[in-house]
């Protein structure tokens, strides 16, 4: 993990720190084209978006440099490990290359450790062999979580084979926090990246968050902030 430079950041640099969010639930057929386009404008890392848009997400990106990313048993984690598995495995047919799974928080807050960690070995194992180079990023929902309950699901998360730990899905009571991304990125080995989501809307936000060692962001203010960024720049 290559940590980014505030001091030495351009435009370029800033945009593939976002995944462009368009997750919620009202959101139309209409609004993923639009967000498409906004990521392919603004060249950001990739879009994420609902599995049901995954396709259609996939065909307007094809070629391009933004990537297609989805999210798995979204928002609760509550779905059975042969649930994710499927919807993964789908997402990964539809054309999403980045998967964003919730962890079980009810039975990590259960002290199920072992369970949590197999279940995210199931679904990491069974996708890498459909496609070696899909990407897993674990939502913890840190709204719901102690402190150590983030340290521990820091530690299965490495364990499981995933590439980046996530903070929040951006619908509970709270989201990314400098507190929670400190503890995050104290957690895990350095080859594993930070995502922080949930409530970032502002330049300086994302830039603190970077400089604590995020190396993505998800976001639905993303053309804000990167207009924010080049007026900065002028």
């Amino acid at each position: 993990m290559t940590k980014i430079n505030i001091e030495t950041l351009d435009y370029t640099q800033l945009a593939k720190v976002f995944d462009h969010a368009i997750l919620k639930p009202e959101q139309t057929t209409q609004d993923v084209e639009k967000g498409c386009q906004l990521a392919l404008d603004y060249d950001t890392k990739s879009v994420c978006v609902k599995p049901c848009d995954v396709k259609q997400a996939s065909e307007i990106l094809k070629g391009s440099n933004v990537l297609v990313g989805t999210v798995i048993s979204f928002p609760h984690g509550n779905s059975p490990t042969s649930a994710k598995v499927a919807e993964a495995l789908q997402a990964i047919e539809d054309g999403a290359i980045e998967l964003d799974v919730v962890m079980n928080i009810g039975h990590l807050k259960s002290g199920l450790y072992d369970e949590c960690q197999k279940e995210l070995e199931t679904i990491i194992k069974t996708c890498k062999a459909k496609n070696s180079n899909v990407i897993f990023k674990i939502i913890f929902e840190n709204a719901y979580l102690t402190k150590d309950e983030i340290i521990k699901a820091c530690k299965i998360t490495e364990a499981a084979g995933a590439e980046f730990v996530k903070t929040s899905t951006g619908f509970a009571s709270s989201g990314a926090t400098f507190d929670d991304i400190e503890l995050m990125r104290s957690n895990v080995s350095d080859h594993i990246e930070v995502k922080a989501s949930g409530g970032i809307k502002t330049l300086d936000q994302v830039i603190t968050f970077l400089q604590k060692g995020v190396t993505r962001c998800g976001s639905s203010s993303t053309d804000q902030i990167l207009e924010e960024f080049k007026k900065r720049k002028q």
